[in-house]
């Protein structure tokens, strides 16, 4: 059997299976926010974002552990950027994203603080215990947060029957919802998360293995394969949701993923294996990931298009920046090596 048989099959099941799980996990999302009365805006926030974000919680610790905590941070960062730059961008370039009016004034501002106190923390080169202590309060506070406000719309939603929450564009989860327990929904939400999780895992094994047998030199794999295959979990859920038009589901979850990224991902190494790192990711990649911040929030403020919503226009900027910054570090060999292994 040719060597490349095996790696090609494991992308095209991975590739299947990638978009599958992604619309079952937003299926089942959207069901779960339906059939607890709260905002898909929250699920996506919460666990949708907590979720496709998980692996790189699992590689950032492991890779503190061994003494590496640089690529911990890398990991976060690196993340941070290629979801705002590259996934809305595409999410959006897709299908322009209707901004629910809390993402501009609440969650998109906490977002931005935790980039500016990590940003704060970080300065000096290191991730100590007093540093993840900041930030797992941090992380805390933000769960306690979006129960407490779920819970609070729970509290407000109309009588059954009713329309309980601002609906946002007509999908098949909006149709599936109200036939769906509460239990089924949360099943599928689950599912969804271990699919998409493994499936992503599977098609980067494959598309590694099948770029180093044509002899694809590891900076361009780095580059191409690990980049984007970091950040499927993210672009799948979001790009599905987009699709459904469950444009809540899409922002929270990038969003999310960014909160959980600064405080957990960063937090929890900093926690049990404190140390240094190389300053050039605050020097370089730090300001990036905050620029790209700033511009969500000035976007998604002025919804740049009297529709409401994060637009095409938008999306061109975004993934503009991403080719920008991808392309300074291509050209820059001193620099590439450690996007690499920023990006995990």
């Amino acid at each position: 059997m040719a060597p490349w048989i095996v790696p090609v099959l494991a992308i095209l099941v991975g590739f299947v299976a990638l978009l599958w799980s992604a619309d079952r996990l937003v299926i089942g999302a959207s069901s779960t926010a339906r059939g607890l009365g709260v905002s898909p805006r929250i699920i996506g926030l919460t666990i949708v974002a907590f979720g496709t974000s998980a692996p790189e919680l699992v590689v950032s610790t492991i890779a503190a552990f061994e003494g590496n905590i640089g690529l911990s941070v890398g990991n976060a960062i690196g993340s941070n950027i290629i979801n705002v730059a590259l996934v809305l961008g595409v999410a959006a370039l897709i299908q322009p994203l209707t901004v629910a009016p809390d993402l501009p004034r609440r969650d998109i501002p906490i977002l931005l603080i935790a980039v500016i106190v990590a940003y704060a923390l970080m300065w000096d080169g290191r991730l100590g215990r007093f540093d993840g202590i900041v930030l797992f309060a941090g992380m805390s506070w933000m769960i306690y947060d979006q129960v407490s406000s779920g819970l609070r719309e729970r509290r407000e939603s109309l009588p059954p029957g009713a329309q309980s929450i601002a609906p946002s564009s007509v999908s098949l989860a909006s149709a599936v919802a109200p036939r769906m327990g509460v239990s089924r929904a949360l099943v599928w939400l689950i599912v969804g998360l271990v699919v998409l999780t493994l499936s992503s895992r599977l098609l980067v094994w494959g598309a590694d293995h099948l770029a180093r047998l044509f002899e694809v030199s590891d900076l361009i794999i780095g580059l191409t394969v690990v980049a984007l295959g970091t950040s499927l979990p993210e672009l799948a859920a979001s790009v599905a949701s987009a699709l459904r038009g469950e444009h809540d589901i899409a922002l929270g979850n990038v969003v999310g993923s960014n909160i959980f990224n600064i405080f957990a991902v960063l937090g929890v190494p900093a926690l049990f294996a404190p140390g240094h790192f190389d300053r050039i990711c605050i020097l370089r990649d730090f300001p990036v990931m905050l620029g790209l911040t700033l511009m969500l929030l000035v976007f998604t403020w002025r919804r740049m298009d009297t529709k409401g919503q994060l637009s095409r226009r938008s999306a061109l900027i975004f993934l503009s920046c991403f080719l920008a910054y991808t392309g300074f570090l291509m050209t820059n060999p001193s620099v590439s090596v450690e996007f690499v292994q920023d990006l995990g």
